[in-house]
C-alpha cells in the first residue's frame, strides 16, 4: 500500500436519486481513501455507479449520505483540487487547441498573457506541439482526448479523475495514449499527485494502476481491491498478469445465486426487481456455442480475447446466460449447463422454445404478460408499462429495461411490439403466452 498522505476519503457515501417512490440507490456505503502518488482504478459492470463516484469526488454532484473529505476538509460545491477527463473529448470545435487548452486557466479567473505559455507547455508535453493552431476537426481521436488531458492538467490539479477516456478511442489509438500517459505518470512529468481512472477493461486497470477497486451493482458497491504490485512496464503475456485477470474476473463476475435471487422479483412486487442485463440473443448464443465444446469450468478472462469482446460487454452476456439457466459462473471461471448445452446445439425454431421456456420463468415478463392478458383486447400502450417501471428504476433505465425485456420476449414469440403505435400485445402465433399466464 503507498504510504503517502491522504488526499481523499470517502466515508459511508450513498447517491439516491428521485424521491418517494422514484428513490432510485445509484451507489450506497462506499468508503474509499486515495493517497498521494498512487494510480487507482475503478471497476466494475456497466450501472454500478463508477461515473457517479468520480462526480461525487470532483464536486459536480452531491452526496446524499456521507462525506467527501479532501486533505480533511468536507467537500462543498466543486472539488478545486481535481478535475475531470470525460470519455467524450468535449472540445469546444471554434476554438484552436491553444485556445481550449488556455479555456481552462480562464475559467479559474486567470486572463494574463502567461496562461498561453503555461497551455503551450501543456500542449507541447502531451505531444502535439506543431498543433497549437489546429481545429478539433483536423485531429485523429487520440489527439483530441490528447487536447482533453492538456485542458484538464493547465489547472495543476492534485487529483486527475479519468471517466473511461481512452473508450471512444480505436484499438491502436488507445493503446498509443495509455502508454504514453504511463509515461509521464511513472517519469513524474505530470502536474498532478494521484490519479483516479474509470474503466471497463481488466487489462488496462492493471497495466496502469497501482491498485484496483471492484465495484458491485443493485446498488453500487465495492466489492473487493487488489493491489497491483508489478514493475512497470507490464507485459499482458506475464503469468502474474493473468493471474490478477482471473482474481479480478472472478470478483466482478460473482458467482451464480440460487435461481429466486438471480431472477429477482416483478415490479410493485417485494422484493428486488432484478436489472435485465444488456445483451442480445446473438451474442448469448455466440457464448454459449464457443463453451459448450468444454464441459469443465472456463476461464473467464479468456473469453474477452477469443471472442474479440469488451468486458463490459462480455459480462452482460454472462449474467444473461446465469439468468436463464444457460451457465452458471464461479471463481471466475463459467460453465455450460445441460440446459445450455441443448440451446447451443439446437435448431433455430427449437431455440427459441428453449428462451421461451426460460424467459417465461423472469419475474418482468410475467409481469407483462400478465398486465396484456387482463387488458382489453389483450394491448396495453408501451408507456403504461413505462410508467410503471418508473417506481423501479431511473428514467433512462426504465426504458432500457423496458426495450430489453420486449426484444426478449419479441425473440420467445411471448410478446409483439408495433413501434409505430407504441403497442405491445400478446403474440398468441403459438398460444405460448396465453398458456404462461393461466
Amino acid at each position: 500500500m503507498n504510504g503517502g498522505d491522504v488526499l481523499l476519503q470517502m466515508e459511508h457515501v450513498t447517491k439516491v436519486y428521485g424521491r418517494g417512490e422514484r428513490r432510485f440507490t445509484a451507489v450506497k456505503d462506499i468508503n474509499m481513501t486515495i493517497r498521494d502518488g498512487e494510480f487507482v482504478a475503478l471497476l466494475g459492470p456497466s450501472g454500478c455507479g463508477k461515473s457517479t463516484l468520480l462526480r461525487m469526488i470532483t464536486g459536480l454532484i452531491p452526496t446524499s449520505e456521507g462525506s467527501v473529505y479532501y486533505r480533511g476538509q468536507p467537500v462543498k460545491g466543486i472539488n478545486p483540487y481535481a478535475t475531470m477527463v470525460f470519455q467524450t473529448f468535449a472540445l469546444y470545435p471554434w476554438l484552436s487547441v491553444l485556445d481550449n487548452v488556455a479555456l481552462a486557466l480562464e475559467a479559474r479567473g486567470d486572463m494574463s498573457a502567461g496562461r498561453y505559455i503555461q497551455a503551450e507547455k501543456l500542449v507541447d508535453l502531451v505531444g502535439l506541439d506543431g498543433f497549437e493552431n489546429a481545429y478539433p476537426r483536423e485531429l485523429s481521436g487520440g489527439m483530441r482526448q490528447k487536447v482533453g488531458f492538456a485542458r484538464a492538467l493547465a489547472v495543476e490539479p492534485e487529483l486527475l479523475c479519468l471517466d473511461e477516456p481512452f473508450s471512444a478511442l480505436d484499438v491502436l489509438s488507445a493503446e498509443a495514449l495509455r502508454g504514453e500517459l504511463m509515461e509521464l505518470w511513472t517519469g513524474k512529468q505530470l502536474p498532478t499527485k494521484a490519479i483516479l481512472m474509470v474503466s471497463h477493461n481488466i487489462e488496462e486497470a492493471i497495466s496502469m494502476a497501482d491498485r484496483v477497486i471492484v465495484m458491485g451493482k443493485e446498488p453500487g458497491h465495492i466489492v473487493t481491491e487488489f493491489t497491483i504490485s508489478l514493475p512497470h512496464p507490464r507485459t499482458r503475456k506475464d503469468p502474474a498478469f493473468e493471474a490478477l485477470i482471473d482474481r479480478i474476473y472472478g470478483a466482478i463476475a460473482g458467482r451464480t445465486e440460487a435461481e429466486v435471487k438471480e431472477v429477482g422479483s416483478a415490479p410493485g412486487a417485494p422484493g428486488l426487481t432484478r436489472v435485465l442485463p444488456r445483451s442480445s440473443v446473438n451474442a448469448l448464443a455466440g457464448l454459449l456455442e464457443h463453451i459448450n465444446p468444454f464441459k469443465t469450468p472456463y476461464d473467464i478472462y479468456k473469453l474477452e480475447g477469443e471472442l474479440a469482446v469488451e468486458m463490459a460487454d462480455l459480462v452482460q452476456t454472462i449474467e444473461m446466460a446465469e439468468m436463464l439457466g444457460f451457465a452458471t459462473v464461479s471463481s471466475g471461471d463459467i460453465q455450460i449447463t445441460p440446459l445450455g448445452q441443448a440451446f447451443a446445439e439446437a435448431s433455430i425454431l427449437t431455440r427459441k422454445e428453449l428462451f421461451a421456456q426460460r424467459a417465461r420463468r423472469l419475474p418482468i415478463i410475467q409481469w407483462m404478460i400478465q398486465m396484456l392478458n387482463a387488458a382489453p383486447n389483450q394491448e396495453l400502450p408501451w408507456k403504461v408499462f413505462y410508467t410503471a417501471l418508473l417506481p423501479e428504476f431511473p428514467d433512462e433505465m426504465s426504458e432500457r429495461q423496458l426495450d430489453i425485456a420486449i426484444n426478449w420476449g419479441r425473440y420467445a414469440e411471448l410478446i409483439d411490439y408495433d413501434d409505430r403505435d407504441e403497442l405491445l400485445t400478446l403474440d398468441l402465433s403459438g398460444g405460448k403466452a396465453a398458456v404462461s399466464a393461466n
